[in-house]
């Protein structure tokens, strides 16, 4: 439970986020292009650069996996705004979890853990909450994110060829995003290592089930695999909403709350989902 706690927030920001591990095999089906067309052909895919930058929140709600004996499911909701804000929360046993990122600082409830106050993000969270993606992912306006972006080849992806990005961040970390070479939708994205037992485990993240969003495709199913951890986990769309009015003050400091309740992060207003 509190490894998917630390997993899911910073996968949000991706959602626009495994099942089976990608083989290293040359996708000889996929048509020559430099990296800046397949990332043209991308946002023409996911809806158009226009669209894009005309979202400035993104909701969704579901339920998620978390794993243990029974395999449990719980219900989750999050909310997204523009600059990097982010809003998670999660039902766990009559109780609710909850991350908030205001684009600076983060805090968190985690009532299963008995730590009922707003706690501020560790050091290595706060760095990774920094790093995180705007709502419009990694490829949108990538030159204006300082985002630098490299053909590093093509490789299958669960049996479809890909082509595999190398994207070098404004910090200079080095990220993979892998399109379809046919729909040109990402397929899978390379996430932010994760420290276990003392050691850093490579994190992969696989979208499926898209669907038109308000005429943007978003994938409705984000599932986690944590490199030599068993099994991955699944996160489940229900609803999204797309330009839905939320309040900032949805993003500042949380207050202490237990009870599994409707929160500020749910949209005052739906434009579409």
């Amino acid at each position: 439970m509190h490894l998917k706690m630390r997993l899911l927030p910073f996968a949000l920001a991706m959602w626009v986020p495994v099942a089976l591990i990608a083989t290293d095999v040359q996708a000889a089906g996929a048509p020559s292009l430099s990296a800046e067309q397949i990332i043209e052909h991308n946002i023409v895919a996911r809806g158009g650069l226009a669209a894009w930058r005309g979202v400035q929140t993104l909701t969704m709600s579901g339920h998620m996996d978390i794993g243990g004996r029974k395999n449990m499911e719980v219900p989750f909701r999050s909310a997204m705004k523009r600059p990097r804000k982010l809003r998670f929360e999660l039902d766990f046993n009559g109780q609710k979890a909850v991350q908030i990122y205001d684009g600076a600082h983060g805090w968190k409830i985690r009532p299963y853990l008995g730590r009922s106050d707003a706690e501020p993000y560790s050091p290595e969270e706060q760095q990774r909450a920094a790093e995180m993606q705007d709502l419009d992912g990694p490829l949108v306006d990538y030159k204006t994110k300082g985002t630098k972006v490299a053909l590093d080849g093509t490789e299958a992806v669960e049996g479809h060829d890909a082509y595999k990005l190398k994207l070098t961040l404004k910090n200079g970390v080095v990220r993979h995003d892998w399109i379809d070479a046919k729909s040109f939708l990402e397929v899978k994205m390379e996430g932010l290592p994760r420290r276990l037992d003392g050691r850093m485990h490579n994190v992969e993240i696989y979208y499926r089930d898209y669907r038109s969003v308000s005429g943007l495709m978003i994938p409705y199913v984000l599932e986690t695999a944590v490199q030599g951890v068993k099994p991955t986990h699944k996160m489940t769309a229900e609803k999204i909403e797309v330009n839905s009015k939320i309040d900032d003050t949805a993003f500042m400091k949380p207050q202490v709350v237990t009870a599994a309740t409707t929160s500020a992060a749910e949209p005052a207003a739906s434009q579409g989902h």
